[in-house]
């Protein structure tokens, strides 16, 4: 029954060996669309019936172990609690009528104390025991980030609060940034030399290379090793479509002794246009072959999908090969590419 916290669930497929799944979704605007996500939901539970364990030397890299669905799902909060009491309700029937544990996001944008602790106390009621502490991006039309007057400036501030008023009954998951936050990702300026980590984490974008300094990444370092330290439990990362960046970041992080579980995020591509403003945005890394096949693909939805799937397979693979402990998927509310990714793996019922 769910209840449980994620941690524990995670830790104790770490002592058997077993990777997992997991996805996000986000709360619909209509009632339509609530309807329409949880059909999805449960179509994830009932279709997504194959734990799988990594194997060095396995052809696929998997073998299987017992039946089980994804591990848990995520629930995104809006700004400022726009839907605070629609994700709610929806982590509380994700729970109750499909039986998965859900991990309920809360955020610091337009959120005073009081807020907060209306959706700690809801959360609490309900027997979720999973938060993911995040500040958020700014609201819809405002370039830069304030925090609330009497609410809280950093994921940092939420995690300390969580714990201070609730102890260890959650389980509180915290961002983590492989390239190095979106903010700190900036041009690099002509006759700069990068060192070899930053060659690393580096972006090719339309005006130019971008990159977060190897300064800029310590910081960013000593923020996440803070979060820890005040109690965040697991880490997922943002999206990765890079294997090998999602491995220096988890080797810095363990250099730095910070040895709780880091689940690479994984962005399931649904469009080109999609595609195109994700990566700009959050100023990703991937592969230039992987653009120009999406490009080709431009407005064929199902040349798009085959070239997701393809992708997609193949980085789970290198990730698991990677020592990914599970792979967490982003949905977007969508199934298609999700289960064709899946099922690509064999881990579709």
């Amino acid at each position: 029954m769910p209840g449980n916290k994620i941690i524990d669930l995670i830790i104790k497929k770490q002592n058997e060996n077993d990777s997992f799944i997991s996805f996000e979704f986000f709360p619909p605007k209509t009632d339509d669309g609530v309807k329409s996500l949880m059909e999805r939901i449960e179509r994830y539970k009932h279709q997504v019936q194959v734990d799988a364990y990594f194997r060095p030397g396995c052809e696929r890299g998997f073998e299987f172990a017992a039946r089980v669905y994804g591990l848990f799902m995520d629930m995104t909060w809006g700004a400022g609690g726009s839907t605070s009491d629609l994700t709610l309700d929806l982590c509380v029937r994700m729970n109750n009528e499909i039986g998965v544990e859900s991990n309920m996001h809360l955020t610091c944008t337009n959120m005073d104390k009081e807020k907060v602790d209306i959706a700690l106390e809801g959360a609490k009621k309900a027997n979720i025991r999973n938060i993911v502490a995040l500040r958020g991006d700014p609201p819809h039309g405002q370039e830069k980030w304030s925090a609330t007057e009497g609410g809280f400036t950093c994921a940092l501030d939420l995690v300390k609060y969580i714990r201070e008023q609730y102890g260890d009954y959650f389980c509180i998951t915290v961002s983590g940034y492989p390239e190095g936050h979106c903010d700190k990702i900036l041009k690099v300026e002509e006759g700069r030399t990068l060192t070899p980590s930053e060659l690393g984490r580096c972006v090719n974008m339309e005006d130019g290379v971008y990159v977060c300094s190897d300064e800029d990444f310590g910081k960013e370092m000593d923020y996440l090793e803070a979060k820890i330290q005040a109690g965040a439990d697991l880490i997922i990362t943002q999206m990765v479509f890079d294997a090998q960046v999602y491995e220096s970041f988890v080797a810095a992080c363990r250099a730095r002794g910070i040895n709780v579980p880091i689940l690479p995020g994984i962005m399931c591509i649904q469009n080109q246009g999609g595609f195109n403003r994700m990566t700009t945005f959050c100023k990703s890394r991937f592969p230039k072959e992987l653009k120009d096949k999406i490009d080709a693909a431009g407005n064929d939805k199902d040349a798009v999908r085959e070239v997701a799937i393809d992708f997609g397979k193949k980085l789970c693979q290198d990730l698991q090969a990677a020592g990914a402990p599970g792979l967490h998927f982003y949905t977007l509310n969508l199934e298609k590419v999700t289960l064709g990714i899946l099922e690509a793996l064999d881990l579709k019922k």
